[in-house]
């Protein structure tokens, strides 16, 4: 209980309701995106004509996972620490966690949504992206100070917004923002291309960690039309390995050699094979390829600015030593379907332990490594002393963590409205 578990699980929030309230001028207001709730029960986001609504998988804490679906939800169906801030850190000091990096949900990881309306209207995308930001670092990190690691979504569409973007938000204290895996894939130039460098170059000089989440292309790996899901799930981290690839030998690392790049959710044990091949193929190929990465070899471009993050991944952790430990960092995923809630403190500990990990070790992976990389201080804010397992679930005494299934009416009504089939 003494372990400060853990200053960076990646999260998700889902926004509520009100998150444009007050923050947009009458004329945007009148346009921008509302919650509305259809007469099928679920609730949608309505935005330029199209309805987004919020996917089953995205907020599912507190659920057993015979329940676990693709169906569309109204925010009935979700704890209220999904959308509620301060449920959410009533869920947190449930768990036992210090603090939390919340991507977004219906804005898509980097934004895609507001990069898309930008096309029709760029003065009201604009307005949107500043206004989704202001709200997410002044109220709902802002709610509970040290708790939480701003994170700013980006204006994919213009670069120069981007940058001026990066320096507006790290004066209100935001030092990371969301980017795309592969842009290419949402229609803009690739890291390769010096399209980006206005960008990074802010980010490098402010200290802003670029954060790239699997998914954020808006495109996953699959190998055929009618492959099972699993199919999809088991390659997600396929993503994560591609954008390093991409990172490594672009020329960004090069011109930046200071910027962090952070990759989510895809695991580390992959990365033992990756930093040798990378190597491998330098020693190899260069003179051919033309490639020069200078003084540096590729591992060390992994080893001092690719920050990695894990969930549920022992190998990976036995295989620490063939990484740099400094730049590891665990994570959580409230509320999707891979999260460890209520029990992530447990999971964690006994996948480093059965590693053999020491007490440094645990520390670092634990907190310290997302508290240097990602410039967050809670022990100055709220106390060493209140910052462990055990003190954090001491203030959510008597908190429901329970897994509550739905009632068979209700299942039955989701399955007679959308033709869901769940699993018993």
């Amino acid at each position: 209980t003494g372990v400060q578990t853990c200053a960076l699980p990646i999260y998700h929030v889902v926004e509520p309701p009100d998150l444009f309230e007050g923050r947009l001028a009458a004329k945007h207001a009148e346009v921008a995106p509302r919650l509305v709730r259809k007469e099928s029960g679920i609730d949608v986001w309505q935005f330029m004509g199209a309805e987004l609504p919020n996917i089953g998988l995205n907020a599912v804490a507190g659920r057993p996972p015979e329940e676990y679906a693709m169906d569309p939800q109204s925010f009935d169906d979700m704890r209220t620490g999904c959308y509620d801030i301060h449920d959410r850190v009533k869920d947190m000091d449930a768990n036992g966690l210090l603090g939390s990096m919340c991507f977004p949900s219906f804005p898509q990881f980097c934004g895609q949504l507001f990069a898309r309306a930008a096309l029709k209207d760029e003065e009201l995308a604009t307005e949107l992206v500043r206004a989704y930001n202001d709200w997410h670092i002044e109220s709902w990190c802002g709610a509970y100070p040290g708790r939480f690691i701003p994170l700013s979504i980006p204006m994919m569409w213009n670069v120069e917004k981007m940058a001026d973007e990066v320096r507006r938000v790290a004066e209100k204290g935001c030092f990371a923002v969301t980017f795309s895996e592969n842009p290419v894939h949402l229609g803009f130039p690739s890291i390769h291309s010096g399209h980006w460098d206005p960008f990074f170059a802010v980010c490098e000089e402010v200290g802003t960690v670029v954060n790239v989440h699997i998914g954020s292309s808006s495109k996953m790996m699959i190998t055929a039309d009618d492959a099972p899901m699993d199919v999809l799930i088991t390659l997600s981290p396929i993503n994560i390995v591609q954008a390093a690839a991409d990172f490594v030998w672009s020329p960004v690392a090069k011109k930046f050699p200071k910027l962090k790049y952070a990759l989510s959710e895809g695991g580390i044990g992959w990365l033992p094979y990756f930093r040798e091949r990378i190597d491998y193929t330098y020693e190899r190929h260069r003179f051919w390829t033309g490639q020069d990465m200078g003084d540096r070899r590729p591992s060390q471009v992994i080893d001092e600015q690719v920050i990695l993050c894990w969930i549920d991944d022992p190998v990976g952790v036995e295989m620490r030593h063939k990484m740099n430990i400094d730049m590891i960092c665990w994570e959580c995923d409230y509320p999707h379907s891979d999260s460890s809630w209520p029990q992530s403190p447990e999971q964690f500990l006994k996948q480093v332990q059965a590693a053999g990990c020491s007490d440094e070790e645990i520390d670092k992976i634990s907190h310290r490594n997302a508290m240097r990389l990602f410039n967050y201080d809670p022990f100055s804010i709220l106390g060493r002393e209140n910052c462990t397992v055990g003190a954090l679930r001491a203030q959510a005494e008597g908190w429901d963590v329970s897994i509550v299934a739905r009632s068979e009416e209700h299942t039955s009504e989701l399955q007679s409205r959308f033709g869901i089939s769940y699993a018993v």
